[in-house]
């Protein structure tokens, strides 16, 4: 008789497995059979409990956004005005949790599959409606005029910095990627306000 949380336990490892292995090969070519050796248990379990790699790999990238998500919470409970929140939104994007090496060749990898996989594309589609949302409430109270364009700036800049430190032998450094960002977030917002002040004086 299986043991209660076993099969809990088993398709977590099978999701950390898959991030692992596709972090390791830099691919999506990866197979059942090396994400189940990794994660310890047998290739036919794993089709059991997911059903196909493609499903495996989709729960790889819900795990990330939860992860992601997690992070967010954490950060935004303790700011307090909109600019601390851009600083939260920066910090979880950039966590030690979410900023690791094969977490970012995941992510990578998770764009490929996006033009292929439905439920991929579904995911990945929530997750920048989420971002883009965050940082619009962020930016509105601080910008005069529309804040969408510096919103998909730094939503731009996050995957950017993300697809950079992909590439083989790159080093993640999420303090100087947070700094660049909110070097872009200030200039932005001086620009904003610049543009403000001349309207109102020609007014």
């Amino acid at each position: 008789m299986p043991r209660i949380g076993m099969e809990t336990q088993r398709r977590a490892a099978l999701v950390d497995a898959a991030i692992a292995e596709i972090g390791a090969r830099g691919a999506l070519d990866v197979t059942v059979g090396r994400i189940a050796g990794r994660a310890g248990v047998s290739s036919a379990l794993a089709h059991h409990y997911f059903g196909s790699k493609d499903r495996i790999l989709t729960e790889a990238m819900r795990h990330i956004l939860r992860m992601l998500g997690r992070d967010l919470r954490a950060e935004l409970a303790h700011a307090r005005t909109p600019r601390a929140r851009l600083g939260a939104i920066l910090r979880a994007s950039f966590s030690a949790q979410s900023f690791r090496r094969e977490v970012i060749a995941a992510w990578l990898t998770f764009y490929v599959h996006a033009q292929i996989s439905d439920d991929a594309n579904r995911l990945l589609t929530l997750y920048q409606r989420r971002l883009r949302a965050n940082l619009m409430h962020a930016l509105r109270p601080l910008m005069a005029g529309d804040p969408a364009w510096l919103a998909d700036s730094v939503a731009a800049l996050i995957d950017g910095f993300y697809i950079r430190q992909a590439r083989q032998g790159a080093r993640a450094d999420a303090f100087a990627t947070i700094a660049a960002i909110e070097a872009v977030i200030d200039a932005g917002l001086a620009q904003d306000a610049a543009r403000h002040a001349q309207t109102e004086v020609s007014r």
